[in-house]
């Protein structure tokens, strides 16, 4: 039997200054400072000038905006260039991230990639203005000819994840964290869910939402994340998934104060690498969005005078999303976990991108 339990945020955050944002046309925007320096305080190529926009949570996220990051940080050094990073704030509107992208637009930064489908709206009105600049959006949805959507089957690389907490779970009840509650983590939990069923039907799956609609409670609230998953955790589960940005770190904290006999599964990134070491022994694996792969592949198309427009989508075949093995928690399921990957490549799977 299925529990599915769905918490909601109601007000968006109060509007905040820009961060990273110059005053003038003359001024470029300032780098972002989150994680303290990084490559784009030292680049001095001569090849692209690199533009990153980050979604809130910033680099030093654990999650996907440090893969942005990673793969600007190799980028750079492949195609000798330079870059900018720039922030986002709480309770922005698509005005606020417009002025960020056109500041770096007239900064000479070309081409420049946003953090998330958020600035899609942004990102068309934007590239518009710039027709001779490329753009592109991770997880976008833009529609401008001169912008691509970096886009991931995120619901194939959940559904293997949902097998692993399937086969790991001695209470026969696991639990789905999510962050914003919309279409785009809603395919994370369609293909847990299905992963999950996959293995044993009878599973009982909690799912929690941090929000309804506010990114900043849904994706930089580690301490509601820690307050679901703890729930969740007291309500029978032994293993929970995470599609919640900065709030996941709760989960880990959430896991690692239930014990032994829990498991937390990250996401994006390997997250085993990243959490405190007291907390690695509770990381049974992470459903890996291979945002550094995109970031990497679409600069250098575009250093090859073959940046991609329209619609850019990695999935299991292309290994832009997959799961992780550090720790050694998946080895004595591995195999099984290989045969779900391939029936799923080979179309005798095919994973739901929407919960039931």
């Amino acid at each position: 039997m299925r529990r599915t339990t769905k918490i909601a945020a109601a007000a968006m955050a109060a509007m905040l200054a820009l961060a990273g944002c110059a005053s003038s046309d003359e001024e470029e925007p300032e780098s972002g400072d989150s994680a303290g320096e990084g490559i784009c305080e030292s680049a001095e190529g001569d090849g692209p000038k690199i533009g990153l926009a980050y979604d809130v949570g910033g680099r030093g996220d654990q999650s996907f905006n440090d893969s942005a990051y990673a793969g600007l940080e190799q980028v750079v050094e492949d195609v000798d260039g330079t870059c900018e990073e720039v922030e986002a704030n709480a309770g922005e509107s698509d005005a606020d991230r417009e002025e960020r992208l056109r500041l770096l637009a007239e900064g000479g930064f070309d081409p420049i990639i946003a953090v998330g489908f958020v600035y899609s709206p942004a990102v068309d009105t934007v590239a518009a203005e710039y027709p001779g600049q490329s753009f592109a959006v991770v997880d976008g949805y833009a529609e401008a000819k001169n912008a691509a959507n970096l886009t991931f089957a995120a619901n194939e690389g959940s559904f293997l994840v949902g097998v692993a907490a399937a086969l790991k779970s001695e209470a026969k009840n696991v639990g789905f964290l999510g962050g914003v509650d919309g279409p785009l983590i809603q395919a994370f939990e369609a293909g847990y869910v299905a992963g999950v069923e996959a293995v044993d039907p009878e599973i009982e799956i909690q799912s929690v939402y941090l929000s309804q609609d506010d990114p900043v409670k849904g994706f930089e609230n580690q301490a509601g994340g820690e307050t679901a998953s703890t729930g969740m955790f007291d309500n029978g589960a032994d293993v929970i998934y995470h599609a919640a940005g900065k709030s996941g770190l709760g989960l880990f904290d959430a896991v690692e104060a239930a014990g032994e006999g829990h498991w937390a599964i990250g996401v994006d990134a390997d997250q085993y690498l990243t959490v405190d070491e007291a907390q690695q022994p509770y990381i049974l694996t992470s459903m890996l969005k291979r945002i550094d792969t995109s970031v990497i592949e679409y600069v250098t198309a575009f250093d090859e005078g073959e940046a991609p427009t329209g619609f850019v989508t990695y999935d299991l075949e292309s290994e832009g999303v997959g799961y992780s093995t550090s720790g050694g928690f998946v080895d004595d399921i591995q195999d099984e976990l290989e045969d779900y990957k391939q029936q799923i490549i080979d179309g005798e799977i095919e994973v739901p991108a929407e919960p039931k």
